[in-house]
């Protein structure tokens, strides 16, 4: 773990209130992908208290569904070209609500943790009592909330691994950040919402590594 730790995370504004999530996912269709009613959703939200995340569990809508609905300057994200497994990148180490529909509550982007590797963050989030995030839920976390992804103050999601055939896990592990437009995501991607991957064992200064509090099912 790195001797001197980099600053809290910066304070972003508060989550719109559940309802509002609710339409915005019915906006964007994602109620449909998942086989929910557009009714469902907004039973669900109506119980919710302010401050949680809603999310669709990654079993009714993918990462791949998701990521091309992320905006930023009015560029839809991606997922990176080397990375079309990305589905198959399943929760490790966490325990999603058995529900089509859940709340994340105490969503913070971990700056602090900047330039920590993953093996260094995920022990250091465990003894503080929090769970790192699933990339399907980091995504849900940037379409209600796109102002959270931000130059050098991006986030990895390894709360998701890629568990191989011989049962080891990959050694890439899901973040969230924004291209430059370089390389394979192609020029006209600059400064859209990128899924990747990063090594589990590799630090970056501009990736922090997103967490939560906990998860319920019950609104």
């Amino acid at each position: 773990m790195p001797d001197t730790l980099p600053d809290p995370s910066t304070v972003l504004p508060a989550l719109p209130p559940p309802a509002a999530q609710a339409e915005r996912l019915i906006e964007l269709g994602v109620h449909e992908s998942a086989g929910l009613s557009a009714a469902e959703v907004r039973a669900f939200a109506a119980a919710a208290e302010d401050g949680a995340l809603l999310a669709v569990h990654p079993d009714r809508a993918p990462a791949s569904a998701l990521a091309p609905l992320l905006r930023r300057g009015g560029k839809p994200g991606f997922v990176v070209a080397d990375m079309t497994d990305v589905d198959a990148f399943t929760p490790c180490g966490v325990e999603l609500p058995d529900a089509p529909l859940y709340l994340v509550t105490g969503v913070d982007r971990g700056d602090r943790m900047a330039d920590w590797s993953p093996e260094e963050a995920l022990p250091a989030l465990t003894g503080e009592d929090r769970t790192p995030l699933v990339l399907t839920e980091g995504i849900h976390w940037l379409l209600q909330q796109p102002e959270a992804l931000e130059r050098n103050r991006c986030f990895m999601t390894i709360g998701s691994r890629l568990r191989k055939p011989d049962g080891t896990l990959d050694a890439r592990t899901p973040a969230i950040w924004i291209s430059n437009g370089t390389g394979r995501d192609g020029r006209e991607r600059r400064d859209a919402p990128k899924v990747g991957w990063c090594w589990w064992n590799n630090r970056h200064t501009w990736l922090g590594f997103a967490s939560a509090t906990d998860r319920a099912a019950q609104a």
